[in-house]
This record gives structure tokens, sequence and C-alpha cells, in this order.
């Protein structure tokens, strides 16, 4: 069973019940989601937190999500961008999307979050075509973990300098630093982190937030 988090028990309960900011609503999403089959795929509080607030430090305005599952991390990221921001969510799923867009709809940004369902790769094909590169300030990726690393390159091509792509499920509950582990998402997800930290194309750091959140700012 793959962890949320790397922490004790006692200590994750407290940082994402009891030293974390949630609005109502973020709270019932989490509820709600808690009962479905891919309830494992929902982020924490802590970890919307913490995308919510990079978002606001580098004043973004137009955001990127790749995997939206039931919308918790867009919700937290589309209330931290300004009234004319945009979020452009990318996922396959129509009946999990369909319970993200109920949400936004309660928490009136709906006309801030776009929702691509269609492969990513074929979403970001078409963003790099229109609005083209340089054109957002922030990305969140969350999706297929073989796919990691063709999401990289094209959001480094959608980001503008000084532009921050965060990567979940980045420890992938301690596998990475396993080296008997060689199943291919576990070695796409250490590949990826000893990529973004040799690249000098950006600035990053790998967090043991959740299950581990790499952040590559673009130079």
């Amino acid at each position: 069973m793959a962890l949320r988090s790397l922490l004790p028990e006692k200590v994750e309960k407290y940082v994402s019940t009891v030293a974390t900011r949630e609005t109502e609503l973020q709270r019932r999403l989490r509820a709600e989601t808690s009962t479905l089959s891919g309830a494992g795929m929902q982020i924490g509080a802590d970890e919307g937190a913490l995308l919510a607030l990079l978002a606001r430090l580098i004043g973004a305005r137009r955001a990127l999500e790749i995997g939206t599952y039931t919308g918790y991390s867009a919700l937290a990221v589309a209330m931290a961008l300004p009234a004319d921001g945009l979020l452009t969510c990318c996922d396959i799923s129509d009946e999990w999307t369909q319970v993200a867009r109920r949400y936004w709809r309660e928490a009136g940004l709906a006309t801030r979050i776009e929702l691509k369902l269609a492969p990513a790769a074929k979403t970001l094909r078409e963003l790099i075509r229109d609005p083209g590169a340089g054109t957002f300030d922030f990305a969140f990726i969350d999706a297929d973990k073989e796919g990691y690393d063709g999401y990289y390159e094209s959001c480094l091509i959608l980001l503008r300098a000084g532009g921050l792509m965060a990567f979940d499920n980045t420890l992938w509950s301690g596998r990475v630093a396993d080296a008997a582990q060689d199943d291919a998402d576990t070695v796409a997800l250490r590949n990826l982190n000893a990529k973004v930290r040799d690249d000098a194309r950006v600035d990053s750091c790998l967090l043991t937030v959740g299950d581990g959140v790499l952040l590559a700012r673009k130079r």
C-alpha cells in the first residue's frame, strides 16, 4: 500500500489536521474523495497549503495542472490566483473530474479553472502552440509517473523565466531510495529526481512533504 506521507502517523495527523488551515469546502472535498476507489491519489491538506503558498509567492496568474482527480489541488491553487487568473487542468477522467467541477462551482471558481479532458501530452502540445512558450507561471504535476519526464520538458517550455513547477510523489513511499525497487514508475521517478538535480536550466529542491514534492524553478 502506498504511503501518503513518510512521517510518523501522529506527526502526520498533527500537520494535516492541526497545523494546516483549510476551508470547510476543502474539508468536505477531502472527506468525499476519501470514500472513492482512487482515494490514495488525493494530496493532503498540508500539500495543498504548500501549493497555494508557492503560487502566491511567485505572483502566479496563469497556472497549469497535470492530473486533477477530484480537484483538491486545483481548488487550492485556483483560490491563490488573482481574480483574473486562470488554471488549466489536464485529466482524462470525466467521472472523477465531475466531482471536481461540482466543488469548483460551489467555490465560485468555475470561471477561473478550465478543464482539458484529453491525454496531457496532447494538451501540452496544444498549449505550446497557443498561448505559447513562456506564458505560464506555475505548474503542478501529479499524473502517470512514466510521463513525468515529458511533462517536465513541456513545462520548461511553457513556464516563464522564474516560473515554478512542483511534482508530487517523488519519494514514492520511499521506494526511490531502495535500489532493489526497479519497477517502471520507481525508475522513472528516480531518474527524474537525478535529472532535475543536475539540470542547469533550473534551480531545484526535493521536499519531504507528503509523498515527496520536487520543486524546479526555471532560470
